[in-house]
Protein backbone atom coordinates (compact mmCIF):
# COMPACT_ATOMS: atom_id res chain seq x y z
CA UNK A 1 0.00 0.00 0.00
CA UNK A 2 1.20 3.57 -0.60
CA UNK A 3 2.03 5.43 2.01
CA UNK A 4 -0.59 8.29 2.20
CA UNK A 5 1.50 10.04 5.16
CA UNK A 6 4.69 10.50 2.33
CA UNK A 7 5.51 14.08 1.61
CA UNK A 8 4.03 15.57 -1.45
CA UNK A 9 6.90 15.76 -4.44
CA UNK A 10 5.48 17.88 -7.11
CA UNK A 11 1.81 20.12 -7.39
CA UNK A 12 -1.25 18.36 -6.44
CA UNK A 13 -3.34 17.96 -10.30
CA UNK A 14 -6.16 20.30 -8.59
CA UNK A 15 -3.74 23.43 -8.61
CA UNK A 16 -3.44 25.64 -11.79
CA UNK A 17 0.51 25.40 -12.74
CA UNK A 18 1.53 28.70 -12.64
CA UNK A 19 2.88 30.63 -15.21
CA UNK A 20 7.01 29.55 -15.16
CA UNK A 21 7.95 33.74 -15.11
CA UNK A 22 6.42 33.75 -12.20
CA UNK A 23 8.25 32.18 -10.69
CA UNK A 24 11.67 33.89 -11.31
CA UNK A 25 13.26 36.97 -10.27
CA UNK A 26 14.83 37.25 -13.47
CA UNK A 27 14.86 35.69 -17.19
CA UNK A 28 17.33 33.76 -19.59
CA UNK A 29 20.85 35.69 -19.44
CA UNK A 30 18.91 38.72 -17.89
CA UNK A 31 20.02 36.56 -14.98
CA UNK A 32 23.91 37.23 -15.45
CA UNK A 33 25.25 39.04 -12.41
CA UNK A 34 26.25 42.46 -13.75
CA UNK A 35 29.64 42.68 -15.49
CA UNK A 36 31.25 45.54 -13.03
CA UNK A 37 29.87 43.01 -9.82
CA UNK A 38 31.32 40.00 -11.41
CA UNK A 39 34.37 41.60 -11.79
CA UNK A 40 34.49 42.14 -8.11
CA UNK A 41 33.72 38.78 -6.97
CA UNK A 42 36.32 37.10 -9.53
CA UNK A 43 38.94 39.74 -8.40
CA UNK A 44 38.03 38.49 -4.77
CA UNK A 45 39.24 34.78 -5.98
CA UNK A 46 42.77 36.05 -7.87
CA UNK A 47 44.84 34.48 -4.73
CA UNK A 48 43.55 31.01 -4.87
CA UNK A 49 43.64 31.08 -8.59
CA UNK A 50 47.15 32.39 -8.83
CA UNK A 51 48.54 30.02 -6.31
CA UNK A 52 47.93 27.66 -8.68
CA UNK A 53 50.43 26.70 -11.30
CA UNK A 54 48.31 27.25 -14.90
CA UNK A 55 48.75 24.08 -17.26
CA UNK A 56 50.24 24.63 -20.69
CA UNK A 57 47.33 22.62 -22.19
CA UNK A 58 44.61 25.32 -20.96
CA UNK A 59 44.88 27.04 -24.10
CA UNK A 60 42.14 29.38 -23.01
CA UNK A 61 40.84 30.18 -18.96
CA UNK A 62 39.80 32.81 -17.40
CA UNK A 63 41.69 35.52 -18.39
CA UNK A 64 39.88 37.50 -21.56
CA UNK A 65 36.31 36.44 -20.35
CA UNK A 66 35.71 34.09 -23.42
CA UNK A 67 32.79 32.06 -23.79
CA UNK A 68 34.29 28.38 -22.41
CA UNK A 69 37.60 26.79 -21.36
CA UNK A 70 39.33 25.06 -23.36
CA UNK A 71 41.85 22.29 -22.68
CA UNK A 72 44.42 20.61 -25.22
CA UNK A 73 44.25 17.06 -25.42
CA UNK A 74 46.98 16.14 -28.24
CA UNK A 75 48.04 17.91 -31.04
CA UNK A 76 44.67 17.96 -32.93
CA UNK A 77 42.23 17.57 -30.16
CA UNK A 78 41.43 20.50 -27.91
CA UNK A 79 38.20 20.19 -25.41
CA UNK A 80 35.87 22.81 -24.64
CA UNK A 81 33.79 22.93 -21.72
CA UNK A 82 31.44 25.56 -20.63
CA UNK A 83 28.22 25.71 -18.35
CA UNK A 84 25.27 27.90 -19.08
CA UNK A 85 21.81 28.07 -16.84
CA UNK A 86 18.75 30.59 -15.86
CA UNK A 87 15.96 31.00 -15.13
CA UNK A 88 12.68 30.56 -17.36
CA UNK A 89 12.27 33.38 -20.37
CA UNK A 90 9.17 32.17 -21.52
CA UNK A 91 5.86 30.11 -20.31
CA UNK A 92 5.88 26.92 -22.18
CA UNK A 93 7.82 24.51 -20.40
CA UNK A 94 8.99 22.18 -23.96
CA UNK A 95 10.16 26.17 -25.52
CA UNK A 96 12.04 26.63 -22.14
CA UNK A 97 13.86 23.71 -22.31
CA UNK A 98 14.97 24.29 -25.76
CA UNK A 99 16.02 28.00 -25.17
CA UNK A 100 18.40 26.86 -22.40
CA UNK A 101 19.98 24.19 -24.32
CA UNK A 102 20.25 25.94 -27.40
CA UNK A 103 22.02 28.72 -25.06
CA UNK A 104 24.25 26.75 -23.66
CA UNK A 105 25.66 24.98 -26.63
CA UNK A 106 26.05 28.59 -28.23
CA UNK A 107 29.62 28.91 -25.86
CA UNK A 108 31.13 25.80 -27.52
CA UNK A 109 30.43 26.82 -31.37
CA UNK A 110 31.25 30.65 -30.01
CA UNK A 111 35.03 28.72 -29.59
CA UNK A 112 34.77 26.88 -32.94
CA UNK A 113 34.08 23.90 -31.44
CA UNK A 114 32.14 20.75 -32.28
CA UNK A 115 29.45 19.95 -29.21
CA UNK A 116 29.40 16.29 -28.34
CA UNK A 117 28.55 15.83 -25.22
CA UNK A 118 26.22 17.56 -22.01
CA UNK A 119 25.43 17.41 -18.76
CA UNK A 120 21.46 18.53 -17.80
CA UNK A 121 21.23 21.22 -14.84
CA UNK A 122 18.05 20.95 -13.03
CA UNK A 123 16.87 22.99 -10.19
CA UNK A 124 13.09 23.25 -9.75
CA UNK A 125 10.38 23.86 -7.18
CA UNK A 126 9.21 20.43 -7.10
CA UNK A 127 6.16 21.47 -4.50
CA UNK A 128 4.70 24.32 -6.94
CA UNK A 129 5.76 22.56 -10.46
CA UNK A 130 4.11 19.12 -11.08
CA UNK A 131 6.03 16.27 -12.64
CA UNK A 132 4.61 17.13 -16.25
CA UNK A 133 6.13 20.78 -16.98
CA UNK A 134 9.31 19.53 -15.46
CA UNK A 135 9.78 16.76 -17.59
CA UNK A 136 8.53 18.96 -20.75
CA UNK A 137 11.45 21.23 -19.53
CA UNK A 138 14.08 18.56 -20.15
CA UNK A 139 12.23 17.22 -22.93
CA UNK A 140 12.83 20.38 -24.95
CA UNK A 141 16.93 20.11 -23.88
CA UNK A 142 17.06 16.87 -25.25
CA UNK A 143 15.27 17.74 -28.84
CA UNK A 144 18.04 20.69 -28.93
CA UNK A 145 20.57 18.30 -28.17
CA UNK A 146 19.41 15.45 -30.41
CA UNK A 147 19.19 18.20 -33.16
CA UNK A 148 22.99 18.82 -32.62
CA UNK A 149 23.89 15.78 -32.47
CA UNK A 150 24.79 15.84 -28.72
CA UNK A 151 24.70 13.06 -26.32
CA UNK A 152 22.72 14.19 -23.13
CA UNK A 153 24.24 11.72 -20.46
CA UNK A 154 22.98 13.00 -17.24
CA UNK A 155 22.98 15.67 -14.88
CA UNK A 156 21.91 16.91 -11.23
CA UNK A 157 18.69 17.48 -10.06
CA UNK A 158 17.73 19.59 -7.15
CA UNK A 159 14.85 21.46 -5.54
CA UNK A 160 14.82 24.61 -5.85
CA UNK A 161 12.58 27.99 -5.02
CA UNK A 162 13.04 28.91 -8.32
CA UNK A 163 13.08 26.64 -11.26
CA UNK A 164 16.57 26.62 -13.71
CA UNK A 165 17.71 24.85 -16.17
CA UNK A 166 20.67 24.65 -18.29
CA UNK A 167 23.67 22.31 -19.04
CA UNK A 168 27.60 21.50 -19.16
CA UNK A 169 28.30 21.40 -22.54
CA UNK A 170 31.48 19.56 -23.68
CA UNK A 171 32.87 19.85 -27.21
CA UNK A 172 35.83 19.30 -29.56
CA UNK A 173 38.22 21.78 -31.53
CA UNK A 174 40.99 21.60 -33.56
CA UNK A 175 43.85 23.63 -31.43
CA UNK A 176 44.45 25.49 -34.74
CA UNK A 177 40.96 26.32 -35.50
CA UNK A 178 39.85 27.86 -32.05
CA UNK A 179 38.49 31.19 -32.16
CA UNK A 180 38.82 33.32 -28.91
CA UNK A 181 37.43 36.39 -28.73
CA UNK A 182 40.86 37.99 -28.12
CA UNK A 183 41.97 38.20 -31.43
CA UNK A 184 40.55 40.59 -33.29
CA UNK A 185 42.72 43.42 -35.91
CA UNK A 186 42.30 46.39 -37.25
CA UNK A 187 41.08 46.13 -40.51
CA UNK A 188 38.70 43.40 -39.33
CA UNK A 189 34.61 43.62 -40.50
CA UNK A 190 32.41 42.81 -37.69
CA UNK A 191 29.12 40.79 -38.29
CA UNK A 192 26.40 39.32 -36.67
CA UNK A 193 24.41 36.39 -37.06
CA UNK A 194 21.53 37.21 -35.23
CA UNK A 195 19.43 40.04 -34.93
CA UNK A 196 18.65 42.23 -30.82
CA UNK A 197 15.94 42.11 -29.13
CA UNK A 198 15.40 39.21 -26.79
CA UNK A 199 15.11 41.02 -23.60
CA UNK A 200 12.79 43.54 -25.00
CA UNK A 201 10.68 41.14 -26.03
CA UNK A 202 10.53 38.89 -22.40
CA UNK A 203 10.24 42.00 -20.60
CA UNK A 204 6.70 42.22 -23.16
CA UNK A 205 5.82 38.86 -22.46
CA UNK A 206 5.88 38.93 -18.30
CA UNK A 207 3.96 42.29 -19.14
CA UNK A 208 1.12 40.16 -21.39
CA UNK A 209 2.13 42.91 -24.46
CA UNK A 210 3.76 41.01 -26.77
CA UNK A 211 1.94 39.47 -29.97
CA UNK A 212 2.06 36.22 -31.19
CA UNK A 213 3.58 37.13 -34.03
CA UNK A 214 6.69 38.38 -32.13
CA UNK A 215 6.30 35.66 -29.75
CA UNK A 216 6.95 33.04 -32.47
CA UNK A 217 9.85 35.26 -33.62
CA UNK A 218 11.43 35.41 -29.98
CA UNK A 219 11.14 31.39 -29.80
CA UNK A 220 13.13 31.09 -33.49
CA UNK A 221 15.70 32.75 -32.80
CA UNK A 222 16.62 31.51 -29.37
CA UNK A 223 16.03 27.99 -30.31
CA UNK A 224 18.33 28.47 -33.51
CA UNK A 225 21.66 27.00 -32.92
CA UNK A 226 25.05 29.20 -33.76
CA UNK A 227 26.23 25.97 -35.70
CA UNK A 228 27.92 27.99 -38.51
CA UNK A 229 30.45 28.74 -35.75
CA UNK A 230 32.17 25.22 -36.45
CA UNK A 231 32.59 25.97 -40.11
CA UNK A 232 33.70 29.54 -39.09
CA UNK A 233 36.17 28.20 -37.13
CA UNK A 234 38.04 26.68 -39.93
CA UNK A 235 38.64 30.07 -42.38
CA UNK A 236 41.93 31.47 -41.06
CA UNK A 237 40.34 34.66 -42.13
CA UNK A 238 37.97 34.96 -39.66
CA UNK A 239 40.33 35.87 -36.30
CA UNK A 240 37.65 36.33 -33.23
CA UNK A 241 34.57 35.02 -32.46
CA UNK A 242 32.09 35.27 -29.44
CA UNK A 243 28.25 35.35 -28.78
CA UNK A 244 26.48 37.83 -27.79
CA UNK A 245 24.44 36.86 -24.54
CA UNK A 246 23.74 38.32 -21.08
CA UNK A 247 25.67 41.04 -21.49
CA UNK A 248 24.23 42.62 -24.14
CA UNK A 249 25.64 43.69 -27.81
CA UNK A 250 28.19 46.30 -26.33
CA UNK A 251 29.42 44.12 -23.30
CA UNK A 252 30.21 41.47 -25.40
CA UNK A 253 32.08 44.19 -28.43
CA UNK A 254 33.79 45.42 -25.06
CA UNK A 255 35.08 42.01 -24.28
CA UNK A 256 35.93 41.37 -27.73
CA UNK A 257 37.92 45.20 -27.45
CA UNK A 258 39.01 45.04 -24.11
CA UNK A 259 40.68 41.06 -25.00
CA UNK A 260 42.01 42.55 -28.50
CA UNK A 261 43.52 45.73 -27.44
CA UNK A 262 41.55 47.03 -30.71
CA UNK A 263 38.52 49.72 -30.93
CA UNK A 264 35.01 48.69 -32.25
CA UNK A 265 33.23 50.99 -34.53
CA UNK A 266 29.80 49.74 -35.00
CA UNK A 267 27.13 51.53 -37.39
CA UNK A 268 23.75 51.84 -35.30
CA UNK A 269 21.94 51.83 -39.04
CA UNK A 270 23.21 48.19 -39.63
CA UNK A 271 22.72 46.61 -36.25
CA UNK A 272 19.42 44.12 -36.91
CA UNK A 273 16.47 44.45 -35.02
CA UNK A 274 13.67 41.69 -34.24
CA UNK A 275 9.99 42.91 -35.47
CA UNK A 276 8.29 44.71 -33.10
CA UNK A 277 11.68 45.60 -30.78
CA UNK A 278 11.35 49.45 -31.55
CA UNK A 279 7.57 50.11 -30.55
CA UNK A 280 8.33 47.89 -27.51
CA UNK A 281 10.94 49.30 -26.18
CA UNK A 282 9.54 52.80 -26.84
CA UNK A 283 6.43 51.59 -24.81
CA UNK A 284 9.28 51.00 -21.50
CA UNK A 285 9.35 47.31 -22.14
CA UNK A 286 13.21 47.24 -20.67
CA UNK A 287 14.69 44.34 -18.42
CA UNK A 288 16.33 45.35 -15.23
CA UNK A 289 19.55 43.63 -16.79
CA UNK A 290 20.00 46.29 -19.17
CA UNK A 291 20.66 49.14 -16.84
CA UNK A 292 22.78 47.06 -14.60
CA UNK A 293 25.01 46.31 -17.82
CA UNK A 294 25.11 49.70 -18.49
CA UNK A 295 25.97 50.92 -15.10
CA UNK A 296 28.50 48.55 -15.14
CA UNK A 297 30.23 49.56 -18.42
CA UNK A 298 28.67 52.39 -20.18
CA UNK A 299 32.07 54.39 -19.60
CA UNK A 300 33.75 52.41 -21.43
CA UNK A 301 31.03 53.47 -24.15
CA UNK A 302 30.56 56.27 -26.64
CA UNK A 303 27.20 56.94 -28.11
CA UNK A 304 26.88 59.15 -30.76
CA UNK A 305 24.30 62.27 -30.06
CA UNK A 306 22.70 61.24 -33.57
CA UNK A 307 21.09 57.60 -32.10
CA UNK A 308 17.27 57.61 -30.95
CA UNK A 309 16.74 57.54 -26.97
CA UNK A 310 15.82 54.07 -26.62
CA UNK A 311 19.47 53.32 -28.15
CA UNK A 312 21.59 52.69 -24.97
CA UNK A 313 18.84 50.64 -23.79
CA UNK A 314 18.81 48.18 -27.07
CA UNK A 315 22.58 48.10 -27.21
CA UNK A 316 22.99 46.82 -23.80
CA UNK A 317 19.76 44.51 -23.74
CA UNK A 318 20.43 41.12 -22.36
CA UNK A 319 20.68 38.75 -25.27
CA UNK A 320 19.29 35.22 -24.04
CA UNK A 321 20.39 32.30 -27.11
CA UNK A 322 22.04 35.49 -29.00
CA UNK A 323 23.67 35.47 -32.12
CA UNK A 324 27.53 35.41 -32.65
CA UNK A 325 29.75 38.49 -33.00
CA UNK A 326 32.38 37.74 -35.91
CA UNK A 327 35.77 39.66 -36.79
CA UNK A 328 36.86 38.80 -40.19
CA UNK A 329 38.99 40.10 -42.83
CA UNK A 330 37.07 42.11 -45.48
CA UNK A 331 37.73 40.39 -48.71
CA UNK A 332 35.82 37.24 -46.34
CA UNK A 333 32.85 38.83 -45.15
CA UNK A 334 31.22 37.91 -48.30
CA UNK A 335 31.68 34.09 -47.42
CA UNK A 336 31.09 34.57 -44.12
CA UNK A 337 27.66 36.15 -44.63
CA UNK A 338 27.07 33.34 -46.96
CA UNK A 339 27.66 30.73 -44.17
CA UNK A 340 25.14 32.30 -41.82
CA UNK A 341 22.70 33.19 -44.85
CA UNK A 342 22.94 28.93 -46.18
CA UNK A 343 22.57 27.95 -42.27
CA UNK A 344 18.87 30.03 -42.21
CA UNK A 345 20.32 33.29 -40.37
CA UNK A 346 18.42 35.53 -42.86
CA UNK A 347 19.70 38.45 -40.85
CA UNK A 348 23.11 38.15 -40.27
CA UNK A 349 24.86 41.37 -41.68
CA UNK A 350 28.22 43.57 -41.43
CA UNK A 351 27.30 45.97 -38.26
CA UNK A 352 31.16 47.57 -37.97
CA UNK A 353 34.47 47.53 -38.40
CA UNK A 354 38.08 47.96 -35.91
CA UNK A 355 40.22 50.11 -35.41
CA UNK A 356 43.28 50.66 -33.93
CA UNK A 357 42.67 51.64 -29.96
CA UNK A 358 45.61 54.16 -29.75
CA UNK A 359 43.77 56.68 -31.89
CA UNK A 360 40.02 56.62 -29.69
CA UNK A 361 39.15 57.41 -26.11
CA UNK A 362 36.25 54.57 -25.53
CA UNK A 363 36.97 50.72 -26.90
CA UNK A 364 33.83 50.81 -28.46
CA UNK A 365 31.91 53.44 -30.27
CA UNK A 366 28.57 53.35 -32.11
CA UNK A 367 27.43 56.04 -34.48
Amino acid sequence: MPNTNAPHHHAPASQPTPRLTSLSHGGGCGCKIAPAVLQDILRRTQGVSSALPIPKELLVGLETSDDAAVYQLNEHQALVATTDFFMPIVDDPFEFGRIAATNALSDVYAMGGQPILALAIVAMPVNTLDAQTIADILRGGQSVCADAGVVLAGGHTIDCVEPIYGLVALGIVDPKDLKKNSQSKPGDCLILGKPLGVGVMSAALKKNQLSEKAYEQMIAATTQLNRPGSTLAKMPSVHALTDVTGFGLLGHALEMAKGSDVHLQLDWSCIPLLDEVQGLIEAGNVTGASGRNWTSYGQDIELSKSLPAWAQDLLSDPQTSGGLLVSCEPHSAPQVLKIFQDSGFTQACVIGHVQDKQSHNAWVHVG
